[in-house]
Formats: C-alpha cells, sequence, structure tokens
C-alpha cells in the first residue's frame, strides 16, 4: 500500500471553535427567553381601572395607580375591574301600588367599585355584583312603591315624591350593600318609565279620559258662572250709570227750560206786543198746513197779520 492512499485522521476532526458558537447560542436562547418571561409578566395599570394580581386564584394584591407592575410567571395571573361609574339597566319588574293597583316600573341604577378586594370576596364576578344589586334595589323598589297610591307614581305633578323616593331607595340598597360588604356603591337610581300590564292599560286609559272629561265640565262650569256673574255686574252698572246720567241730563234739562222761561219772561215782559205777535205767529206754525183752509172775518186781527195788515 503505497502512502497516498493513507487518510490521517487528525487532520480531518474539526477545531474547538464551533462549541464557542455553540454555547453563545444557548446562552442567548437563554436570555431571549429570560427576557420574553419578563416583557410576558408585566402589566400597565390605567386611568379607571383596577388590576387584580392572583395567585393559584387567591387574590395577594390589588393595583389602582397608574404605572408599570410585574407579576411572578406562571403562577400569578392579572385581571382588570372598571374603576369608574357603570350604568345598570334594570329589567322593568311589576310591582303593586298602596291602592292595589298592578304597574312595571322601569329603572336604571349608577354604580361602581368602592372596595375591590370585598367585591371579589363577596361578589365574586361583576356580573354576580349586578345581580345582587338588581335584587336588592328590586326589593327596595317594591317597598318603597308599595307605599305610594297609583296616581302619586304616574302624576307628572308628583315631582317632590318622586325625587323623595329615589333618595329612599338608593339609601336602602347602600345600606344593605354595606351591610353585607359587597363593596360596591350605588351612587343613583331613576326611574325610566312606568307601564301598565297589557289588561289594565284599555281600563285605565277610560278612567282618565273620563276624569279628564269631568274636570273639563267642571272647569266650563266654573267658566260659565263666572261669565254670568261678571255679566250681571256689568249689566248692572250700565244700569247705574245709564239711570245716573239720565237724572244728571233731566236735572240739567230742567235748569235749562227754567231759565229759558225765565229769560223769554224777561224779554217779553219788556215788550207786551212783541210777545203777543211773537205768540201768534208760533200759533200759525201749528194751525197752518200746506192744505190748511181759514175762514176769517175781513178785520179780525189774525187775518189782518196773515195779510200783512199789522197796526
Amino acid at each position: 500500500m503505497s502512502d497516498e492512499n493513507i487518510v490521517d485522521l487528525n487532520e480531518r476532526r474539526p477545531n474547538g471553535e464551533w462549541r464557542k458558537y455553540i454555547k453563545l447560542a444557548a446562552i442567548a436562547a437563554v436570555l431571549i427567553a429570560i427576557l420574553a418571561i419578563i416583557i410576558s409578566n408585566l402589566f400597565i395599570v390605567e386611568e379607571g381601572e383596577y388590576k387584580v394580581v392572583r395567585q393559584f386564584g387567591e387574590v395577594v394584591r390589588i393595583e389602582d395607580e397608574p404605572g408599570l407592575n410585574y407579576k411572578l410567571p406562571f403562577i400569578q395571573s392579572v385581571t382588570t375591574l372598571p374603576k369608574y361609574q357603570m350604568v345598570y339597566d334594570i329589567p322593568p319588574a311589576e310591582i303593586n301600588t298602596r291602592d292595589k293597583k298592578r304597574m312595571l316600573a322601569d329603572h336604571y341604577a349608577i354604580w361602581k367599585i368602592d372596595n375591590p378586594q370585598m367585591m371579589i370576596a363577596n361578589a365574586r364576578t361583576l356580573e354576580q355584583a349586578e345581580a345582587i344589586m338588581g335584587e336588592l334595589i328590586f326589593s327596595a323598589i317594591r317597598a318603597e312603591l308599595g307605599q305610594l297610591d297609583f296616581d302619586e307614581i304616574i302624576n307628572e305633578e308628583m315631582t317632590p315624591t318622586r325625587g323623595n323616593f329615589n333618595e329612599l331607595v338608593l339609601n336602602r340598597v347602600n345600606e344593605a350593600l354595606e351591610r353585607n360588604n359587597y363593596g360596591i356603591l350605588l351612587t343613583d337610581v331613576r326611574m325610566k318609565r312606568t307601564d301598565l300590564p297589557t289588561e289594565n292599560e284599555e281600563a285605565v286609559y277610560r278612567r282618565m279620559i273620563s276624569e279628564r272629561h269631568s274636570t273639563a265640565q267642571e272647569y266650563l262650569a266654573q267658566g260659565e258662572a263666572e261669565a254670568n256673574r261678571i255679566q250681571a255686574n256689568t249689566d248692572r252698572e250700565v244700569k247705574e250709570m245709564i239711570a245716573t246720567a239720565t237724572a244728571d241730563a233731566n236735572e240739567i234739562i230742567g235748569e235749562g227750560e227754567a231759565e229759558a222761561a225765565r229769560i223769554y219772561n224777561d224779554a217779553f215782559g219788556r215788550d207786551p206786543e212783541f210777545y203777543q205777535l211773537y205768540r201768534t205767529l208760533q200759533s200759525y206754525e201749528t194751525t197752518i198746513g200746506d192744505d190748511t183752509v181759514i175762514v176769517l172775518p175781513a178785520d179780525s186781527p189774525y187775518a189782518r197779520i196773515l195779510m200783512g195788515y199789522i197796526d
């Protein structure tokens, strides 16, 4: 065998550089994994929210200040609860009023989580918290509306009573929530609308129409009576004014006629012959017309005056 066909295995054995690259790659992979674990376990607390950190299902802490926080990997988890106020639309419920009438009351509530630790311990979830609050609100509404008559509830003029009603419900529910340490706070409750059960609507509408007709007739009767009173007073005042004016006019006429007679007497007393002539002429106006025929002696004073012979 020649030397050309002999292979030296030591020459073909790789050197130790590749082990260094493998170690570097492994270290880089470990660092990346550690960094990924660290990043995945960072969480941000934003305005208007609570971050609940749980370990094996138990709450270990609650973060409520905005900023960056960290949880332990694998054994801890983070959930979010709202810190702002929420609206809960209460399902319409049928209640009985004090006068034994049924109605459907539709409300809404404004609430918030006041103590997340207590809320989680006693109500567990938001849905369960709303369910508990809804039952308490319905109980309070039923109790308070049960102390009012139907007309007091639906009458728009009862606004002060309705306001007191909302406040009573609010206080009653918050007392129950605090007493049972639910960690939630009801900030407002309002009535959206009140409806009647379908079978009662027509009867109530008919009654309301009858009451409105009765009220309208009462107003019309009062208006007619007032109009008659005003008309009678006006007629009486007019008659009194006419009577007073007539009396004053008669008095003035009488005074004028008396004054005229006095002036006539004074004037005619100064010239009796002229007065005689004047009275004669006045008689002509009365006795002589278009078809008047007078037969007089020619030498009578009356005829002589007619004929223009005046002594």
